[in-house]
């Protein structure tokens, strides 16, 4: 999915859009993606990854490949629990996310040779973030029926 589809995708989000699976509402969703967004774009350091160093070219391979992200994953991170809201609805979280989105875009131009941490893959440079946004986002609008189900 490119990012330019995604203003289109999520036109067709609403705030009582209900979740296929998960806890998530579609603003705690968008938010979220706004957290993962930031960590590739240096507005968001992450100190540690789960995965070892020697796991690192696993971990990749497993991002390169076409399998998609598990349902009901605890994000290591944030861990279980709905994180509190920090924007003032969904429309303004769905800016921000372009806005993050936009960011990343300009950090990579910066910086291209730049690799940050994502805390389950380990450091990862530019196409590998832009793999794993892919995974991410589509993983998240099939949960929330913006994209269909394979």
């Amino acid at each position: 999915m490119a990012f330019d589809n995604l203003l289109n995708l999520l036109s067709n989000l609403k705030e009582d859009t209900v979740p296929v699976w998960g806890k998530m509402t579609p603003q705690h969703m968008i938010e979220h993606l706004v957290l993962a967004v930031q960590t590739s774009n240096g507005k968001l350091i992450i100190n540690k990854c789960i995965s070892p160093p020697e796991k690192y070219p696993l971990m990749i391979r497993i991002l390169l490949s076409s399998k998609p992200l598990p349902k009901n994953f605890i994000n290591p991170v944030l861990g279980e629990g709905l994180q509190p809201l920090v924007y003032p609805n969904l429309e303004t979280s769905i800016l921000r996310l372009n806005n993050e989105i936009n960011d990343f875009i300009i950090y990579f131009e910066e910086h291209p040779e730049a690799k940050m941490l994502n805390a389950t893959f380990g450091p990862l440079n530019f196409e590998e973030w832009k793999m794993f946004h892919n995974k991410h986002f589509t993983h998240h609008f099939t949960q929330f029926g913006l994209l269909e189900s394979n």
